[in-house]
């Protein structure tokens, strides 16, 4: 279960010795094991850990790129306490003092913690402790309530517990795998790479089911463009399917109860209801019900729903009707966004639950969770969600609130409402390692966090598997982990049990606290690792392979009063209809090469090179009745806020439901900020926002010009529109606006701090306007104005900085240097142009062919899906003329 961890690097004779660390990548919920290396440079050599089972030694490029994310440049080094830097005591005093002041005045449920899937299980076990246990509110939820909060209440209403039943081999081993909310290629890159792997070999079916054709269907055998919202009915009507073709699974059934009530509710779904054409239905009934290993795989697009919850039992309920559950290669499978929402929910880090997947409405549970954290109080009821947590910030119930490494000014729905809340709290302490995101800007006390290659911890997995996070770089100035600011506050409001030295202790209480847990019944007992060699953990599924296989529900045992699983009759149902003055339904979402905020992606200029602004995606003929051209801007509209959006022109997204990512902040794009115009509707019962679904009203952005500019210092515009991007000598910018200035030239020295232009080149009559800042001999930086979108070769101006004697005003490189176009390959950093060319000219009519003529793709495998788009684009091109 052990093994060593550090990695002695052979080295030629008298080189300096390197040490390779094993460690786990900080992104999604895949849980990818990474191997961190020193180089001779000073940097970090990143190299995916082929002993990790999650990865097999494979990383996808957000991964690969972590070792140019780990610069100190403008991290938070000291506290600071309204703005003026403080000493640890007397920021961690304030706090304390402020909790217990406003705790004395008016109730513990006057508090509250705001805490993130980015902390580790030890952060977030103190963290509930604190909560729970000693100030006696469970007032504490987590950004995870944003991502997986559906999936959660679906497996403890199914299963009795929130148990994810499968691994990530039951992929590989299935003869059918379905996709259903989820663009398993850019969210998930390295389980799309294994499952890829598996077609190839083995020819595992694919099917996918999103109302968008993404990057993942490109290697389906089925798409299925389903009516957006009608994932239920279709899971309904496969039931249907499963008992009209005599496929329950009559073995099975005497584990299960709600079987006649479900199939009744399932009646009332039509297959009108899915708007997916009767041949592609039928056939993806057909080839559910003829393959014995099933597994389902969904993710956000099941659970950021108004019905998330129903959806996920719709889905559970075909796999226990045929018992294709806990055996290898079939069940449902819930894929996190995080890199540990799991851990979070297996300590109780969510405001309705107990550490371990204890309950807190039970009061056995509470007494047993009180008795042995000998604990003052234990809140009898559950605490807020996220959605009414801030709600609550707002209307004044909350009055002292503690955020922890997420940033819901920007994330939150209804994000300019909860600034607005935060801004107005009576106070708001925050740790990060950035002073600079939109929520830290709001804070009264700011704490120092350790990030990524810092911390020491362990994190779990979608598949239930723990690993270590360990640090391999000292934090920079006076920064902390979580946990250590955690347990001083608590000792601060002196609470004992909270005099911890190390995370391995804390890891140890938590394993033990899992064996009461066990006692009483939960699923989650992870004692027998309480003694374990911390620094030395191996990676580990819960419960350990050699007692259960690392599947639950195989045989039939669930974790409800009577063993049972439980079938949930669902009353499927379509989103509300749209309004003439809101009739688009907006779909919101990730991109590949970027994570949340971009707080950590944003540092890479590589992974700004693939979708580096933020966009609409929008159908073409809803693109032509609002007048919109590619490239241009698009105002976005909805009750609750507002945004300015880049237009791409793509037939990937259904007429009437636009899409666009999530990832930028007022310090990227501030009119780019997508959860302004998401209204807070949640799920009933698990409380997650529905975040792909808000009623929008889009018409062009009437901009008198636009301009793109590159710079090797920060850029600050005063203009309507701007969206910022690093590339490797600085930033590049776009922008525009509705007035044109009175003097572009004053203009453009403003932009730059005063600078005076070395070059100008001006047409007034084309609205164009172009000027260059040299100094020493060296370009600075330029910006091109035009009345439309601005066409100039982006990638060669960014890579003309700090450069001598190049015409930079031309815009364009020379004949003889084409224009590889926007990055497609980030790893190798290859261009759109570049690859077209390679199709067209070169006739690499196959992926592996890109890859043997520019390489393209053969590093982290993130980009194939696009690169057979491509092709495939460029085939059926040829084949129409």
């Amino acid at each position: 279960m052990t093994r060593p961890t550090p990695i002695a690097t052979p080295r030629p004779a008298g080189a300096a010795r390197e040490t390779t660390i094993r460690t786990t990548c900080p992104y999604c919920g895949v849980g990818c094991g990474v191997l961190a290396t020193p180089d001779a440079h000073g940097g970090i050599a990143i190299k995916g850990d082929p002993d990790h089972p999650a990865n097999r030694g494979r990383l996808c490029v957000k991964g690969a790129a972590l070792g140019e994310t780990l610069g100190t440049r403008g991290r938070l080094k000291a506290p600071t306490v309204h703005g003026q830097t403080a000493t640890w005591d007397v920021a961690l005093d304030l706090i304390a003092a402020q909790f217990t002041r406003t705790i004395a005045a008016h109730g513990p449920d006057s508090v509250a913690l705001y805490v993130s899937g980015q902390l580790l299980t030890e952060d977030y076990y103190v963290a509930n402790k604190l909560m729970k246990g000693f100030i006696g509110s469970a007032n504490i939820d987590t950004n995870s309530r944003l991502c997986m909060a559906s999936s959660v209440a679906g497996h403890r209403r199914a299963f009795g517990t929130d148990t994810v039943p499968g691994q990530y081999e039951d992929l590989e081993i299935a003869d059918l795998v379905v996709l259903v909310g989820s663009n398993l290629a850019w969210c998930h890159p390295v389980l799309h790479q294994r499952l890829m792997a598996a077609k190839a070999t083995q020819g595992t079916k694919i099917v996918v089911i999103d109302p968008r054709r993404t990057a993942t269907c490109e290697g389906a055998d089925l798409h299925l463009a389903l009516a957006p919202g009608a994932d239920a009915h279709l899971f309904n009507l496969l039931l249907c399917h499963i008992f009209d073709r005599g496929l329950l699974n009559r073995d099975f059934l005497p584990h299960v109860t709600g079987v006649e009530a479900s199939l009744a509710a399932a009646r009332h779904s039509k297959p009108g209801d899915t708007g997916i054409p009767p041949d592609d239905l039928a056939a993806f009934l057909a080839l559910w019900a003829a393959s014995e290993r099933v597994v389902t795989v969904y993710s956000q697009g099941i659970n950021q729903s108004d019905s998330g919850t129903d959806k996920v039992n719709a889905i559970i309920n075909c796999h226990l009707a045929t018992g294709r559950i806990g055996r290898p290669g079939m069940g449902p499978l819930s894929v996190t966004g995080q890199p540990n929402a799991m851990g979070g929910r297996e300590v109780g880090g969510l405001a309705n639950m107990l550490a371990c997947h204890l309950e807190l409405d039970n009061p056995i549970h509470r007494d047993a969770v009180q008795g042995f954290w000998a604990s003052p109080r234990m809140p009898a009821k559950p605490g807020l969600k996220a959605v009414d947590m801030f709600r609550a910030v707002e209307q004044g119930q909350i009055k002292a609130l503690w955020v922890m490494h997420t940033n819901p000014a920007v994330t939150m729905p209804d994000a300019s409402r909860v600034a607005g809340a935060i801004a107005a709290c009576d106070f708001v302490a925050v740790s990060d390692i950035w002073a600079t995101t939109d929520t830290a800007r709001l804070a009264h006390v700011l704490l120092p966090a350790t990030g990524w290659g810092e911390k020491d911890g362990t994190v779990t997995n979608s598949e239930r598997m723990i690993s270590r996070q360990r640090a391999f770089i000292p934090a920079p100035g006076q920064a902390r982990a979580d946990w250590w600011q955690l347990a001083a506050v608590a000792r601060r409001m002196g609470f004992p049990g909270f005099d911890w030295a190390s995370p391995a202790q804390i890891f140890a209480e938590y394993s033990a606290l899992s064996g009461v847990a066990g006692q009483l019944g939960s699923d989650f007992d992870i004692s027998a690792l309480q003694d374990i060699d911390y620094d030395h953990l191996a990676p580990v599924t819960w419960p350990q392979a050699a007692r259960k296989g690392g599947r639950f529900f195989g045989d039939g045992q669930f974790h409800t009063p009577d063993r049972k699983a439980r079938m949930l009759p669902v009353a499927a149902c379509l989103p509300a209809a749209l309004s003439p003055g809101h009739p688009f339904r907006l779909n919101t979402g990730r991109v590949r090469d970027h994570w949340h905020t971009m707080t950590r992606t944003g540092l890479v200029p590589r992974l700004q090179q693939h979708l580096g602004e933020p966009y609409l995606e929008i159908n073409p003929d809803d693109a032509a009745r609002l007048g919109l051209a590619p490239a241009t801007l698009a105002e976005v509209t909805s009750p609750q806020g507002r945004a300015i959006l880049r237009v791409l022109i793509s037939d990937r997204v259904a007429p009437g439901h636009p899409f666009a990512p999530m990832h930028w902040t007022a310090e990227t794009a501030p009119t780019g900020r997508i959860d302004t115009l998401v209204a807070a509707v949640t799920d009933p019962i698990s409380g997650q926002p529905a975040s792909k679904s808000t009623p929008v009203a889009i018409r062009p952005y009437a901009a008198r010009w636009h301009a793109f500019a590159v710079s090797r210092h920060d850029l600050r515009p005063s203009c309507e529109y701007w969206a910022k991007a690093q590339v490797a000598g600085g930033v590049q910018m776009e922008l525009a606006g509705a007035g044109p200035p009175a003097d572009w030239a004053v203009w453009a020295s403003a932009l730059f701090d005063g600078a005076v232009p070395s070059s100008a080149l001006s047409d007034p009559a084309r609205g164009m306007q172009r000027f260059a800042f040299v100094s020493g001999g060296r370009l600075q930086g330029a910006v091109f104005v035009s009345r439309d979108p601005v066409l100039v070769a982006r990638a060669h101006l960014a890579g003309l900085l700090g450069a001598e004697g190049e015409d930079v005003l031309a815009g364009r490189p020379g004949i003889d240097q084409p224009d590889p176009g926007p990055a497609v390959c980030a790893c190798l950093n290859i261009g759109r142009n570049t690859i077209l060319r390679a199709i067209a000219q070169d006739g690499a009519l196959s992926v592996e062919a890109l890859g043997e003529c520019l390489g393209a793709g053969t590093s982290c495998g993130s980009c194939r899906p696009e690169l057979a788009a491509l092709i495939f684009s460029h085939t059926h091109r040829e084949a129409a003329e």
